[in-house]
């Protein structure tokens, strides 16, 4: 759709109608070729889905109805380029979504570039997003690329983008509308097409009532809302998750058939996962390495010691024990409210394994011994932590 009359409530309209973009006058040359290519190659492409055969990339793991449901939508969603904003608790499987919505789309064969937007330093944020020419800053020792050139041609997944500071919603906004970045130090702007998703475990229509988030940025990025059950609302899928973790994690160790028995699996369907399809995996991870004979038993899953902390309880006061036997938890402060627990537990994890490397001057096996941990156990950790 072309108008001269562009407004961001003109363009949801537009493309809630089915339009396959919105672009206003005067009309960039450069950029409409770009959306008729990406228009022309989806018709061209466009196959019958719920007859090929379905794979790890484009569907998501489950049977239960919700989950069937969000399949669905997922393979609808994909067809077009409207943003998509895809809302559920921490651990829900916001980024799988986001990844099945591009492998199933026109951009399948473009990058999928994910980015957490809380994890980036707000002095960096501009650089990361758009990129930076030689000499523009102290530090810019040559041209960097930003995220959105490296997503050109397929999809930027903005992950909790509630986080963004105020400043760089406006200069993200910009971005999205024009299609088109200007790095740091640079004069001037070069066209991207990139497909925008975005998600976040918060409330953002709380945010945006408050002020903490931009009500135009917010209209801009939900132009379609999905919201991903959470784990409690598809319970018929904890086994067939739970067998398909189990089965990774044991592969990852050159382990065959491993496997969880009937107990434990009961346990895990009567389970409430807060912490969702993350705390499900985390505990088959923790299961595997403390289970006899590859077999997960139900005192394997320590569900009642699962990841839970009192209100009282942080990791901030000091070990009572000596120096060269105390945890570094006490490097580790609070919990932050909008941290989810599982990653502030693969925080304390993570803090943990780099102390007793360190102690052992990086010997894994006697980390290991150091940790309680059989030699399997941390090697696994050490790749899902990237400190191998």
């Amino acid at each position: 759709m072309i108008t001269a009359y562009g407004s961001v409530e003109t363009a949801i309209e537009a493309l809630k109608a089915g339009a396959f973009d919105f672009i206003s006058k005067p009309v960039d040359l450069t950029q409409l070729r770009t959306l008729v290519s990406s228009a022309l190659k989806l018709a061209e492409t466009k196959v019958d889905l719920a007859q090929s055969i379905p794979s790890d990339q484009t569907v998501l793991l489950g049977e239960s109805a919700e989950l069937k449901k969000l399949n669905k939508q997922v393979i609808k969603l994909a067809r077009s380029q409207a943003p998509i904003y895809i809302s559920g608790e921490s651990g829900s499987g916001k980024e799988l979504v986001a990844r099945a919505i591009h492998a199933n789309g026109v951009r399948r064969d473009g990058p999928f570039i994910p980015v957490n937007c809380g994890a980036i330093p707000s002095e960096l944020m501009e650089s990361e997003f758009f990129g930076h020419l030689k000499g523009s800053f102290s530090g810019a020792h040559q041209d960097k690329d930003g995220l959105f050139k490296a997503a050109d041609g397929g999809t930027l997944f903005l992950d909790e983008v509630a986080d963004l500071p105020l400043d760089m919603q406006v200069k993200l906004l910009r971005a999205i509308q024009e299609k088109a970045v200007r790095a740091v130090g640079g004069e001037s702007e070069e066209a991207v097409d990139v497909r925008v998703l975005s998600a976040t475990h918060k409330d953002l229509q709380a945010l945006v009532d408050d002020g903490s988030f931009r009500q135009d940025l917010f209209y801009r990025i939900n132009v379609i809302n999905l919201q991903v059950p959470s784990l409690r609302e598809r319970q018929d899928d904890v086994a067939l998750l739970a067998t398909r973790f189990l089965s990774n994690i044991a592969q990852e160790c050159g382990v065959d058939n491993a496997s969880i028995d009937a107990n434990a699996m009961q346990a895990l369907k009567s389970y409430s996962f807060p912490g969702n399809v993350r705390e499900l995996e985390n505990i088959i991870e923790r299961a595997f390495t403390l289970c006899e004979d590859d077999i997960i038993r139900e005192q394997d899953l320590q569900l009642d010691n699962s990841p839970r902390l009192s209100p009282t309880q942080t990791f901030s006061e000091p070990s009572a024990q000596p120096d060269n036997q105390g945890s570094s938890t006490d490097f580790v402060s609070a919990r932050p409210e909008d941290m989810p627990l599982e990653d502030y537990l693969e925080q304390i994890e993570r803090v943990e394994i780099e102390k007793a490397l360190q102690d052992t001057k990086w010997n894994r096996t006697a980390a290991a011994k150091k940790l309680g941990m059989s030699f399997r156990s941390m090697r696994y950790r050490l790749k899902k932590l990237r400190l191998d």
